[in-house]
């Protein structure tokens, strides 16, 4: 997401403004004013503080790092205290998120931001969060009003843009009125639907195919999403099947009462044949319309290619405030669990950390919640990242387990094709009254927009947010043979669930029976979720609600007026895979396949990371395993495996082409290569740009902008199996008047990538560096990229340099249509040992503060760039130990 802060104002008063604010910004940096603007905004960590609200003494305790443990004697004062230290180191961030979701960031911004709070606002996300509230729990009901008090305890004392924060200091300059609201329940709830809408699974590449569609016959479309690899990268689950009773690990597919439950399993029809995979049922299908298309392109521009279009560029518009918008496949995580048997202690060890963007500040904050004497009433006692925004802990551990997250990514969103006409819309032969509501627009700088939101049966209709058609995607209705002319989208986000009871019962689960629990009421976003506990066992638990189709497999859009592709109901939870305890050991899971389709009949999508991270760090971990049992040193030299999965398969390729001048020079690079991607291998930058040349000119002809290549494991799996086939159509370049072969492809690659390099680095092939390209530059979500340098200087740091890569375990990912910047990366990391809590290990991307220059507002991003991370401490006594701040707030 990309903010311009002046673009609403007219030219010469946007240059105008620009200046202005450069000479205010030097003029206060240089004058020492600046000292004074930015410290005003630094938070009280010590000492005494009368606060209104509490019912008693709440202490804080914060670290070297400023990371918060929080104690008090009642659940409602410490949830408090966990609002009222947020808005100290983060109020704008929370401000500005909840603008996000709920489609007002126009308020603060102007015009500029208007397709952003378009699209949200079509989507409902507020309206959502408000239809929840009151379906949850009333424990949860008054932990969420508790922490809101705090937030707007915080904001009472603390009146005036600079007390807040120096973005609010520059913000005046542009929006001289503007005024926070205090906080509502709302407001964190809704942070959880941009949660979702991050974590989205597929729906980018239910697009992507269309795109691509648009250009090529549906049998090559499906060349491009190929089959999971199951023969060679292990799912998640590895054993047992669903029965009449639900999922057990301990049965196999053959018992009878497995084949019962699959003959009676609610899974959809499948559209099309996998092309490519190794296991039926695991590729992408071809669309299947109820007309008379044929599944190939034409030349169609129609209102229903148009339609998609729109829907399409309104979804792109929507800002990501965890991952990519352009690029959803970054978003991916690791977490694994070793058991006791494995580990030196005799207790399991926990490692987690989740791939998302760069932002500044982090999106995680570091935490601690403790109360004094742990009762039902006050049931807290944890540490773990948490939401700046959001009351209790997301990833991390308390007394008795620990847990961690990694995406799922089941297909719970679809787009369908619709046709309207006037206020109503077809549905099975009727014309059915679409629901419409006006929603208005506040507009810094100008005057309010009114936006009329129509919705079918289906969900809101996103082709309507948009008005330019130009780029049409032709793919979609020429596949189906039908004419549509509006998208509508179903998504589980848009229907009112119980994730926020979840999280307060993933904080006070005690066992492997409460953590499941907690785990059902987890509905958006579906994560993977790796279990812990002090007595030994481990688990893994699919939680989610995972809609069951009536027909398609959700890979394509599908026309909504027949009724065949309806949804019909989701997977209960008690037929999602789990397992507790299996006889290997360890549990992997980053993003790959849950469970063989061989075994598992339920359908929770086609479109999973492709396992090369998951299997690098299952081989990692039995290496180990040979070796002896394994410590919390394993788990942190196995997340900062760098090794490049697909250089095994391309190198000996590339190294059997010939090729001459500087490219031969820069090739010998590659032999001997351990695939390691160091920031200072110079084989890793080497062949990172082989590969980006070789995807772009492989495959940029053939598809159209938002289908094209961006690297990462699914370009890994086409690539493998075109390296088969020298003469594939695909390895032609269309632009040429001769037949191109894979050689040729691989050999342009090769001089490309040279190229690139001696004109970037230098001639000297010996003295490049991965990291002198691959590097991080963590920006702030708003003024960070406003395009005014010294704004910019104030608010972002870096750059860094990185090692790893999209897919390696170790995933700074980055963009081979872009540059080699880091675009997503591993958020956090954490490692907790169960055998002592506080010799767990944690490490943010940033710091706790999200105050510009404070001395914890970047502070762990050297050693997060580094590899290293932070002591975790849990228990009182280490807490004060490492405590060299405390402050008490009492009422």
């Amino acid at each position: 997401m990309r903010f311009r802060p002046y673009a609403w104002m007219p030219r010469p008063l946007r240059w105008l403004a620009r200046a202005f604010t450069v000479v205010v910004v030097l003029a206060v940096v240089i004058a020492g004013v600046g000292v004074w603007a930015v410290r005003s905004s630094f938070p009280q960590l010590a000492g005494d503080l009368k606060v209104n609200g509490l019912s008693g003494k709440v202490t804080v305790y914060r670290d070297k790092s400023g990371i918060p443990q929080i104690y008090a004697d009642s659940a409602e004062d410490l949830l408090f205290a966990q609002g009222y230290v947020h808005a100290q180191d983060r109020f704008f961030e929370m401000d500005f998120r909840r603008h996000v979701t709920a489609g007002r960031l126009s308020e603060m911004f102007g015009s500029a931001t208007l397709p952003e709070d378009k699209a949200i606002r079509t989507m409902g996300w507020r309206r959502v969060a408000e239809k929840e509230l009151p379906l949850l729990d009333e424990r949860t009901r008054r932990y969420l009003d508790a922490y809101a008090k705090g937030v707007n305890s915080w904001m009472k004392r603390n009146p005036g843009f600079a007390d807040r924060s120096l973005e609010y200091a520059v913000l005046k300059l542009t929006n001289f009125g503007y005024q926070p609201e205090p906080w509502t329940p709302v407001d964190s709830l809704a942070w959880l639907k941009a949660m979702a809408w991050d974590l989205r699974s597929n729906m980018d590449a239910e697009i992507s195919r269309a795109l691509a569609a648009s250009k090529l016959p549906a049998d090559r479309v499906g060349q491009l999403w190929p089959g999971y690899p199951f023969d060679t990268h292990q799912p998640i689950v590895t054993r047992g099947t669903l029965t009449d009773r639900g999922f057990d690990q301990n049965r196999e597919p053959g018992d009878k009462d497995a084949a019962d439950a699959r003959a009676d399993a609610g899974t959809s029809t499948g559209t099309g044949a996998p092309t490519g995979g190794t296991r039926t049922g695991t590729g992408t299908g071809t669309p299947a319309g109820t007309g008379t298309g044929t599944g190939t392109p034409t030349d169609a521009t129609d209102a229903g290619t148009s339609a998609l279009a729109r829907a399409s560029r309104a979804l792109r518009a929507v800002p990501s405030l965890m991952g990519d918008s352009a690029d959803s496949s970054g978003i991916g995580s690791n977490s694994w669990v070793v058991g006791g048997s494995h580990t030196g202690s005799g207790k399991p060890l926990l490692a987690n950390d989740p791939h998302l963007s760069p932002n500044m500040p982090s999106v995680w904050y570091q935490a601690g919640l403790h109360c004094r004497t742990v009762n039902a009433e006050c049931p807290f006692d944890l540490t773990g990242f948490t939401f700046s925004g959001v009351p209790g802990v997301i990833i991390g551990h308390n007394d008795r387990i620990a847990w961690g997250f990694t995406n799922l990514g089941p297909d719970v969103a679809d787009l369908y094709l619709e046709r309207v006409k006037d206020d109503s819309y077809l549905y099975m032969g009727s014309w059915k009254p679409l629901s419409t509501r006006t929603e208005t627009i506040q507009v810094a700088g100008g005057e309010p927009v009114r936006l009329k939101v129509r919705e079918t049966m289906h969900g809101p209709i996103m082709s309507d947010v948009m008005d330019d058609v130009k780029d049409t995607m032709a793919g979609a209705d020429a596949a189906f043979g039908e004419k549509a002319d509006a998208v509508a989208l179903k998504w589980t986000a848009l229907e009112p669930g119980r994730t926020a009871d979840a999280i307060f019962e993933l904080n006070t689960a005690r066992n492997w029976q409460q953590f499941r629990a907690a785990a059902s009421k987890f509905e958006v976003p579906a994560q993977n979720l790796v279990y812990a506990d002090v007595d030994g066992n481990i688990g893994y638990q699919s939680p989610g609600r995972i809609p069951v189709r009536s027909r398609g497999d959700g890979t394509w859009p599908v026309p909504g007026w027949t009724g065949e592709y309806s949804w019909k109901g989701v997977i209960p939870f008690d037929e999602l895979p789990s397992v507790y305890n299996p006889p290997e050991g360890y549990i992997v899971t980053a993003n790959n396949a849950v469970i063989d389709p061989e075994r598992y009949p339920n359908l929770l999508t086609k479109d999973w990371s492709y396992g090369y991270r998951s299997q690098r760090i299952a081989d990692r971990l039995k290496d180990e395993l040979k070796k002896g049992k394994v410590d919390a040193s394993t788990m942190g030299e196995i997340q900062k495996d760098s090794r490049n999965g697909f250089a095994p398969v391309l190198v000996p390729r590339l190294l059997e082409v010939e090729v001459a001048g500087g490219a031969a020079d820069a090739r010998e690079l590659l032999s001997g290569w351990d695939y390691s991607q160091d920031t200072d291998s110079g084989p890793a930058m080497y062949f990172n740009a082989v590969w980006r040349h070789l995807l772009i000119e492989t495959f940029n002809d053939d598809l159209p902008e938002g289908a094209r290549p961006t690297g990462g494991d699914r370009w890994f799996e086409v690539v493998r199996l075109l390296l088969g086939t020298p003469d594939d159509p695909f390895w032609d370049d269309s632009r040429t008047k001769g037949v191109e072969t894979r050689d040729d492809m691989l050999r342009r690659a090769m001089a490309l990538a040279y190229d690139e390099l001696r004109d970037r680095l230098g001639p000297d092939v010996k003295s490049w560096r991965w990291g002198d390209l691959h590097t991080l530059t963590i920006t702030n979500q708003t003024f960070g990229t406003s395009g005014i340098a010294p704004i910019e200087w104030l608010f972002n740091r870096g750059p860094f340099a990185v090692g790893g890569s999209k897919d390696a375990v170790d995933a700074a990912g980055w963009d081979v249509q872009k540059d080699y910047s880091v675009q997503w990366l591993p958020s956090m990391r954490m490692i907790v040992d169960l055998s002592d809590l506080d010799r767990s290990q944690w490490i943010n991307l940033t710091g706790a503060s999200g105050h510009a220059f404070h001395d914890n507002y970047a502070d762990q991003a050297p050693l997060w760039a580094d590899g290293r991370t932070v002591p975790m401490p849990f228990h009182e006594d280490a807490v004060k130990r490492a405590a060299t701040h405390t402050l008490t707030l009492t009422p």
